[in-house]
């Protein structure tokens, strides 16, 4: 008896031919075959298969098509939009506040700490050379960072202060690129922090369209992004990489590019990267709000920025390390109230408001707080961990990948 494998019905069909009756089983599949043209089309075989298209995969794409425009490229995203970190952070454009650079001296040495600042300084360098402003809603704002006497780094701080300017000089261009600027809390509606240092050179923008314009020039350029295609498996054969969706929908392509961040350790079986989630609240519309720009306090652990007429404020893992290091996007009531708490303490009495949102995103960090890039399982290749400054450095570590699979 033939058997007829088809992906929608169950049927049992008898006919003659000529004197011989043919008996003919139709079995169904349970699943939705895909028509000859997206097999054709979308799911035709790519040179290229990037699994995330958050910034990472983005970035990764454009790269791989300045320095080969025939490439065929698909990025596959498992959600209608990329939901780790790309288009749920706090949107600033900057490359680390002086207490958090001291920290990235402790953590990594001083020559690592000002290679990933270059990385950064340049990162953002590139956005403001390829988008226009309007386009991803840049703000030439300025940037401070908020000190109390009782931060770690108070003794000697003039010193500190002195020495990160004398690194940073060939970086930026600037001889002192972070300066005193204490005078002008009053201003700025902020009560409570002992000093403030200013970084003229900090700018903030709009994550969304950030995201959302490197992504419209992909599609002008030819990649495919298939939104809602999760991965559930792949495997390396002789002809390449194949990779199977959880509906089982395969793609193949010759190279296989993970930029999937803190999601990565359940995709390839590794703990390179550790999850940090994110948590942000947004106040409601602020009458004649006063304070303009991106602000840091505490190394980088809370950061906040105006928002229109609105105040923006992340951060706050630092309240509960380890209910943070996670993959789960709904955030909690302790981070939440820790940020309001911090909003009530250092925001003038004059200033009214209610929190009228919040949101969370997953960050991925290393214990070095270097990004990882190279070659893993079977040869796929993992571009990851840019530790809470994926905005800046995502542009140039897409070139270091790109380098690498093209070489």
């Amino acid at each position: 008896m033939p058997i007829v494998s088809l992906p929608f019905a169950v049927a049992l069909i008898t006919g003659r031919r000529g004197e011989r009756k043919m008996t003919w089983r139709v079995v169904f599949l349970g699943m939705t075959s895909l028509s000859i043209w997206e097999q054709e089309s979308f799911y035709a075989p790519k040179d290229i298969i990037i699994v995330g298209a958050g910034l990472m995969g983005l970035w990764t794409a454009w790269e791989l098509l300045q320095q080969n425009p025939s490439l065929r490229i698909v990025i596959l995203e498992r959600n209608s939009s990329p939901l780790g970190a790309s288009t749920r952070n706090a949107g600033f454009a900057c490359f680390g506040s002086p207490t958090e650079l001291m920290s990235d001296i402790e953590t990594m040495g001083t020559n690592d700490m000002l290679q990933v600042v270059e990385m950064r300084y340049k990162g953002i360098e590139k956005i403001k050379q390829h988008f226009s402003d309007e386009a991803i809603g840049f703000e030439h704002c300025g940037g401070y960072e908020c000190i109390n006497k009782d931060s770690r780094f108070w003794p000697a701080f003039d010193d500190r202060i002195s020495q990160l300017n004398k690194l940073l000089k060939d970086i930026t261009g600037h001889r002192s690129i972070f300066k005193y600027a204490g005078n002008k809390l009053g201003d700025l509606g902020l009560q409570h922090f002992d000093t403030l240092m200013e970084n003229s050179t900090e700018a903030a923008l709009h994550s969304g369209k950030l995201v959302q314009t490197l992504t419209q020039q992909l599609f002008i350029k030819g990649v495919i992004i298939l939104s809602g295609f999760a991965v559930k498996e792949w495997q390396k054969g002789q002809q390449g990489f194949e990779v199977l969706s959880e509906n089982q929908q395969s793609i193949k392509g010759t190279q296989l590019i993970f930029c999937t961040n803190a999601f990565s350790n359940s995709l390839l079986n590794t703990t390179i990267v550790e999850p940090g989630r994110g948590q942000i609240i947004l106040t409601s519309p602020i009458t004649n709000l006063s304070m303009k720009g991106t602000f840091h306090f505490d190394e980088g652990y809370y950061y906040w920025r105006h928002l229109g007429n609105r105040i923006l404020l992340g951060g706050g893992r630092n309240a509960a390390f380890d209910a943070e290091n996670t993959t789960d996007m709904n955030g909690s009531d302790i981070i939440r109230n820790t940020l309001a708490s911090f909003l009530q303490k250092h925001l003038s009495p004059a200033i009214q408001y209610t929190i009228e949102h919040s949101w969370s995103g997953i960050m991925g960090f290393t214990e070095d707080k270097r990004p990882f890039t190279g070659y893993v399982k079977e040869g796929a290749y993992l571009a990851i961990a840019c530790n809470g400054m994926g905005v800046a450095l995502t542009p140039m570590i897409a070139e270091k990948v790109a380098s690498d699979i093209l070489s």
